[in-house]
């Protein structure tokens, strides 16, 4: 069985959030990792079709839309994130850091089922209009 020291591990940027800091692995059924965001950086609003995912918010506080929620998160908050579920947040404090699993593993890469919502530019609008209100 393997041990991994996460805060160790090569830090990437993927693709599909260019702005997230992500140090990951990858298991037999799912994929894990950090990742990072700094202050007014966000990820876009997108679903997984194919990928059911949890992320725990460890450090910061975050705005998120989660389907038909919005919200402030922070510490100790965990999200479930459905497959096919819009979602998007973007960061509030310094910087915000999430344990984030999501099954099936796939390649390992977390941003792999990445697939943009319809509505990325209201969202969006809407995500800076929050960081301006609470940031």
């Amino acid at each position: 069985m393997p041990y991994y020291k996460i805060f160790d591990m090569e830090k990437v940027r993927e693709d599909a959030s260019p702005e997230a800091e992500i140090q990951r692995v990858k298991g037999e059924l799912m994929k894990a990792g950090l990742v990072t965001y700094q202050k007014g950086e966000f990820a876009r609003p997108h679903a997984h079709p194919n990928e059911e995912q949890f992320v725990l918010i460890m450090e910061g506080r975050r705005y998120s839309i989660l389907g038909d929620e919005e919200r402030v998160v922070g510490p100790g908050d965990l999200l479930h994130i459905p497959r096919n579920t819009r979602h998007g947040a973007i960061t509030l404090t310094d910087k915000v850091v999430s344990f984030v699993v999501k099954s099936p593993a796939g390649t390992g890469v977390l941003g792999q089922d990445y697939h943009e919502a319809e509505d990325v530019e209201e969202v969006i609008k809407r995500l800076k209009s929050k960081l301006e209100e609470l940031g």
